[in-house]
């Protein structure tokens, strides 16, 4: 079975760090572009970072940008989204996604593959 499965989630004080991970069954990630997004309470889902799988490129949102790195390990077949002085604000389940023929997926929409989500809660 083809999936997706985000690991690594849980509960930080402000300023911790979390490592999240995106792992594929079933088929390699390194073909695909992999968008990270996240959903808090009451809002919208937005897109946080991306790593494209044509040359590695990526991209952070300006509010993360400088604390949120992603990178992939193809011979893990994940992709990481490392998180450093993490607040309050982003707090938050975040998803990952997969797509074929996409570059960064920095829009939410309907890609290759989603996973379930994991939970990040930032408080102190």
């Amino acid at each position: 079975q083809k999936r997706l499965v985000e690991s690594g989630g849980g509960s930080v004080q402000p300023g911790g760090s979390l490592r999240l991970s995106c792992t594929a069954s079933g088929f390699s990630l390194e073909r695909y572009a992999i968008g990270w997004f996240r959903q808090a309470p009451g809002k919208a889902r937005e897109g946080v970072a991306g790593i494209s799988s044509r040359d590695n490129s990526t991209y952070t949102i300006d509010s993360v940008k400088g604390r949120f790195a992603v990178s992939r390990d193809n011979a893990e077949n994940t992709v990481y989204l490392q998180m450093n002085n993490l607040q309050p604000e982003d707090t938050a389940v975040y998803y990952c996604a997969a797509d074929k023929d996409g570059f960064l997926l920095r829009i939410v929409g309907t890609y290759d593959y989603e996973g379930q989500g994991t939970q990040v809660t930032v408080s102190s």
